[in-house]
């Protein structure tokens, strides 16, 4: 017998004794009159133990039968569900195998078969939430998680997700870089689905914000900032007209942080389960299942019925804007020089003062260039450049044969030691000249 049961003998032993009516006695108990009089007649015919519920300590009748907590236990032993938590352990029971059990049937199962064990509470610090949003489309976390997604089964994948603080709508895609061009993707996705959003807001990483590079050696001295020039994304946003504000640090954006938080427990299991291999597959369970279960089961209500987002117009051209864009100079021959290439802008489109001016090049998401000059786009055709011909080698002198020298003999005649003297008339003639006379 409870404090609760003994409680109520008191009063009802008052009532048998006259010391308090009847209605009296209800109102203590907090039951009603009728209820009183049968629990009046109960403890004259059985005694105290008539204020003792007749089915406490028998089982309910409710009560699932052992040989279900079985199978269940079985199935939840295998591998495949390892890890698994009472909540998510209840709902794959319920979809995969037809086991209806609460989450916490479910946990006391878990909990004698030494699957799961409870968790003393600890006492956190108390935490500030910044509140949401008012309106849908007011502000957008936006981020990019890097995990190990099929757990070693496939390829290295990356999960970007855009989450709107106000409704906690979910929109996010695996991909195999984390890019400006994937990150891009995902806003056209994203804008062609809501529209233009008042702001996102993001970490600072070098995909949104251009870093000012210091020297090393540069002595500690505050600078004033310098304005950097704007990443890809930075600068699509500008042209769409979307405020970006960069976060100081990761609990700054604690509901994007949070749903990565989610999807690395319930969704790495749940592509565990689906037998995940391929970034196809990954996707293709993220938007048929993950993605549908966030949305029933996680979002809210925004506090103001208006949605902030703003319609798409004539003046954003997505394909422009999304795209990889740098200024080039045409050339004296009316070509651009991009990535390597020479590119001929076709002659019905030269107008004056279009050479050596700038243009606006566009590398766009499908692959194609666009060339724009002021507000008219250039028509252009990748041209192939002559190519050099190869210069011939010189050919190599031939060395001359450096054999031994061969005597000259032209002095044989002129050495004076080694003469004869001449004799008769031509020695007297000799003489003669020797002397200067003819």
């Amino acid at each position: 017998m409870t404090q609760a049961d003994r409680d109520r003998l008191v009063t009802l032993k008052k009532a048998t004794k006259k010391l308090i009516t009847q209605r009296e006695a209800a109102e203590e108990l907090e039951l009603g009159l009728r209820q009183v009089q049968r629990l009046l007649a109960a403890l004259k015919e059985q005694g105290d133990k008539a204020v003792v519920h007749g089915l406490r300590g028998l089982p309910s009748n409710r009560r699932i039968d052992e040989t279900i907590e079985r199978e269940a236990v079985k199935i939840l032993s295998a591998p495949v569900y390892e890890g698994f938590g009472p909540t998510l352990a209840a709902e794959y029971l319920a979809s995969k195998h037809g086991i209806e059990a609460s989450r916490e049937t479910v946990r006391q199962w878990m909990m004698r078969a030494k699957l799961w064990r409870g968790k003393k509470a600890k006492v956190k610090q108390v935490h500030l939430w910044r509140p949401r949003r008012s309106r849908f489309g007011e502000l957008v976390q936006w981020d990019t998680s890097d995990h190990d997604w099929l757990e070693g089964r496939g390829e290295p994948l990356y999960l970007i997700a855009m989450i709107d603080d106000a409704t906690s709508r979910l929109l996010a895609r695996f991909v195999r870089h984390d890019s400006t061009e994937e990150n891009m993707r995902l806003l056209w996705s994203y804008l062609e689905k809501y529209g233009r959003p008042l702001a996102f807001y993001t970490d600072k990483a070098s995909l949104f914000q251009t870093a000012e590079k210091h020297k090393r050696d540069e002595p500690g001295v505050e600078k004033d900032p310098v304005e950097m020039p704007p990443t890809q994304i930075g600068r699509a946003l500008r042209e769409l007209g979307i405020a970006w504000i960069g976060a100081h640090s990761a609990p700054a954006k604690g509901r994007v942080e949070r749903n990565f938080g989610t999807a690395q427990d319930r969704l790495v299991k749940g592509m565990r389960v689906a037998g995940v291999t391929t970034l196809e597959q990954a996707h293709q369970y993220l938007l048929e299942d993950y993605l549908v279960w966030w949305g029933r089961e996680m979002t809210v209500e925004a506090a103001s019925n208006d949605d902030a987002h703003r319609a798409l117009d004539k003046s954003h051209h997505l394909a422009a804007s999304l795209s990889y864009v740098e200024t080039r100079q045409v050339r004296n021959d009316y070509t651009v020089r991009w990535d390597g290439k020479l590119y001929q802008i076709e002659r019905q489109a030269v107008t004056p003062g279009l050479r050596k001016a700038n243009v606006r090049v566009e590398a766009r998401l499908d692959g194609t260039l666009a060339v724009r000059h002021r507000e008219r786009y250039l028509p252009v055709k990748e041209c192939t450049v002559a190519s050099k011909p190869a210069a011939m080698p010189a050919p190599k002198p031939v060395p001359k044969h450096r054999g031994p020298r061969a005597r000259s003999t032209w002095m044989d005649n002129f050495h004076l030691k080694k003469r004869k003297p001449a004799t008769g008339p031509e020695a007297s003639a000799a003489g003669l000249r020797r002397m200067g006379m003819p």
